[in-house]
């Protein structure tokens, strides 16, 4: 056993039990989610798209890193109602259970508005926005009959601000507000429809969180001075790292956080208060 599999065989185990689906898990953002969650005890799915050796490296990486953890990948384009649904299926087919959704994954195609082509306006809705609503949709259809779960949207801090150059993706993070809201509301009618007490025991939430600037390979595109001009709005001065993002997700995931949904939690280091 190595070094890397010792240190991390005796974390602790809060989510032991639990199966998490993090679609976009294996880079960047969502495989520091995949990570802590396994680090926690939670078997994961991860979805990916595409990207065949990223993932089987991710996967492979994660068998050494938590060797007592199982951990499958899923490919699918969540841009397409059909891949999302059979994705889920899929995690519960493969783990018998599904506890856990986040709604992680995310693209941008960054024009001004008088040279964004219909195309570039409609990819960004589809993947970033209703490919959320879609996994949410048939998570929600099995967490309701075992009366508990997690659904955690990832959003931006786009979002809230706005973006010169990136309408489509603030429209579309924009909208995963009104959406996390809404789910959070229609779980506890529909918990409650089918019989269940929505206050007892783990519960089903439904929350987001809002990342600013992540240390990705996404942001590591930007040009070095255009990357200063943006820390230095930024009142703690730097990026976030990923690991940052992760922590609040697994935290709104856990058992213990049965009293918070339908809550926006901000992640930006002070870029938006």
């Amino acid at each position: 056993m190595t070094m890397t599999q010792k240190r991390h065989t005796g974390a602790r185990a809060t989510l032991q039990g639990r199966v998490a689906l993090v679609t976009g898990g294996t880079a960047g953002i969502g495989a520091a989610i995949s990570r802590q969650l396994s680090g926690e005890g939670a078997t994961v799915g991860a979805g990916y798209w595409r990207h065949q050796e990223r993932a089987a490296q991710f996967r492979a990486d994660m068998a050494e890193r938590y060797p007592d953890r199982l951990f499958t990948v899923h490919e699918g384009n969540i841009g397409s109602a059909g891949d999302c649904r059979r994705v889920v299926a899929e995690v519960i087919e493969r783990h018998g259970r599904l506890d856990i959704l986040v709604n992680n994954a995310g693209i941008t195609i960054d024009k001004t508005v008088a040279k964004m082509g219909d195309d570039d306006w409609q990819r960004v809705i589809a993947v970033n926005l209703s490919g959320a609503f879609f996994m949410a949709q048939a998570a929600l259809d099995h967490m309701i009959k075992q009366g508990a779960g997690r659904i955690i949207n990832v959003s931006s801090v786009i979002g809230e601000t706005g973006q010169i150059g990136q309408a489509n993706y603030a429209a579309s993070k924009s909208g995963l507000f009104g959406l996390t809201k809404s789910l959070a509301k229609e779980a506890i009618f529909q918990v409650r429809r089918a019989g269940g007490n929505p206050g007892e025991g783990v519960g089903l939430t439904v929350n987001a969180v809002t990342p600013g600037y992540v240390a990705t390979d996404m942001v590591a595109a930007v040009p070095e001075r255009a990357l200063d001009r943006i820390k230095e709005q930024i009142p703690l001065g730097r990026l976030a790292r990923p690991e940052e993002v992760a922590r609040a997700v697994c935290f709104l995931a856990a058992d213990e956080s049965a009293y918070i949904t339908g809550q926006i939690w901000a992640i930006n280091g002070g870029l938006d208060m």
